[in-house]
């Protein structure tokens, strides 16, 4: 039966949502705060030429994205050209580095020169994170997750003890590799998962085999090009798209959603599908009506938030990748410090990516697009002393790495995004980046559920609901309500 459905958020789960609602026959409407869609996925460009992508930049899991596409009937190159890079990454130690080329048996070759045997247990290693790739992202989190009774089937029952949901990540990389930088170099993914690689679930080498083997890409344009990919196809199956439209409210009438208060008026729909943060979506109601209450919020286990930095170089950085990450320091030194302390790491971590090595759109001819990245904890105080510090710290990283001198003097453009701002432009809870951390009691049926339990036809998608932070989990989040919506 057809319904007019509305959904608040233009990001990842909401175009998904969108996408899918509309191709079932729905009336969709979905409304943004902002003046373009995307969410954290936002772009913008500066007077200078400089063409910056706000949030996502590793283009990961592209068979999860491409899937997508194909439930429409389109290929991802339909609407952008995606490149494959090579290397996918380079990794900066203290005393070397590691750059992690495009194909698994070239990483292979690149392990066993670093550690002998280690190209026969990557293989191992890999042949089961596929396995745990095939039954994670094409099965288990594509639950509503209401009830463990949906992961009960004979595939998954089968599959459990390969999943290795009860082994940590750390001692399972230890299984396998014993040299340290291996060992980071494998941890390395799980990172943003919101914890320790010691109190992750092993689950999660999934993502070793969804970035590793399948490959690092790159769309041309930037990754924003991916969310007006999704915006067309959501449009092009019937979606309308309402931008500079923030939802003031709600409303419910015996026990059902029955509209959205927006710009001071009441717009009356059959179901609502709320994509932006969980907590923020969930004061839009009756405080009766919420599905958790904020002593439940603050006792969830975030991901991190984040110091990100945009800035525009005039002229070449030598000696840069695409993606590089600066883990000269000691990858648990900055975790506790970020998880357990609640403060600014002292030795910190850092990654940068500079698409302008591939991308000659995205910044001026001879000039670079750098967006630098360092993992903070969330409810920090980010004033703009301390974000210089610690981006003078970054740059003197970059310039010993790469053998350029005085890089702030080559800085023509410059703009910081920390905690408070993740607050204020997407209500995000504790000023979060990444959503809730994958831990084990924060895993599947244990997550936010997407369904309002007092209001049946209020549904919530995104990265603090199943399956979790990520884009790929995000646009699988869209579907999977999209199909409970389908069932009204």
């Amino acid at each position: 039966m057809k319904k007019k459905i509305a959904i608040i958020g233009t990001g990842f789960s909401g175009l998904s949502a969108a996408a899918y609602c509309a191709k079932a026959g729905h009336e969709v409407h979905v409304y943004e705060k902002h003046s373009q869609p995307g969410g954290r996925a936002r772009q913008y460009s500066t007077p200078e030429g400089y063409v910056f992508d706000m949030g996502p930049s590793w283009y990961w899991m592209p068979d999860i994205i491409a899937d997508f596409f194909g439930d429409f009937g389109f290929n991802t190159s339909d609407f952008y050209e995606l490149k494959e890079l090579d290397p996918q990454f380079e990794i900066i130690f203290s005393d070397s580095s590691i750059k992690l080329p495009k194909g698994l048996d070239n990483i292979k070759d690149q392990f066993e020169s670093i550690e002998e045997g280690a190209a026969e247990k990557l293989d191992n290693f890999m042949s089961i994170a596929k396995y745990k790739y095939d039954i994670g992202m094409k099965d288990f989190v594509t639950k509503p997750s209401y009830s463990w009774l949906e992961f009960c089937s004979p595939k998954i029952v089968k599959s459990a003890f390969r999943l290795d949901l009860l082994t940590n990540f750390r001692s399972y990389v230890s299984k396998y590799f014993t040299n340290p930088k291996l060992q980071t170099l494998m941890e390395f993914p799980v990172i943003f998962l919101g914890a320790s690689p010691k109190n992750i679930p092993a689950l999660y080498s999934l993502m070793n085999y969804g970035g590793y083997a399948l490959g690092t890409h790159y769309p041309i344009g930037g990754f924003y090009q991916l969310v007006l990919a999704m915006q067309a196809v959501a449009e092009r199956n019937g979606a309308t798209f309402h931008f500079n439209k923030p939802v003031s409210a709600i409303t419910t009438h015996q026990n059902k959603v029955d509209g959205l208060i927006i710009d001071g008026q009441k717009l009356e729909y059959d179901a609502v599908i709320a994509s932006s943060d969980y907590h923020h979506s969930e004061q839009l109601l009756p405080e009766t009506f919420r599905n958790y209450t904020e002593k439940y919020w603050e006792d969830r286990i975030f991901a991190p938030s984040c110091l990100l930095f945009y800035l525009g170089i005039n002229e070449k950085i030598p000696n840069l990748k695409h993606h590089t990450l600066f883990f000269e320091n000691h990858l648990d030194e900055h975790i506790d410090d970020i998880y357990k302390q609640k403060k600014w790491p002292e030795k910190p971590l850092f990654y940068t990516c500079c698409p302008s090595k591939t991308d000659s759109t995205v910044a001026p001819e001879g000039k670079e697009n750098l967006f630098l990245l360092m993992p903070l904890a969330t409810e920090i105080n980010d004033e703009e002393s301390i974000r210089e510090k610690y981006l003078v710290e970054m740059l003197t990283r970059i310039e010993k790495h790469t053998g350029i001198k005085d890089l702030a003097s080559k800085i023509e453009y410059k703009r910081s995004y920390c905690v408070s701002d993740f607050k204020m432009d997407y209500n995000a809870y504790g000023g979060n980046a990444y959503g809730l951390a994958n831990t084990l009691n924060q895993t599947a049926v244990l997550k936010p559920k997407i369904r309002n339990k007092k209001l049946k036809n209020l549904f919530y998608a995104g990265q603090l609901t199943v399956p979790g932070p990520g884009v790929p989990p995000a646009i699988i989040s869209g579907k999977i309500v999209a199909n409970e919506i389908n069932k009204l």
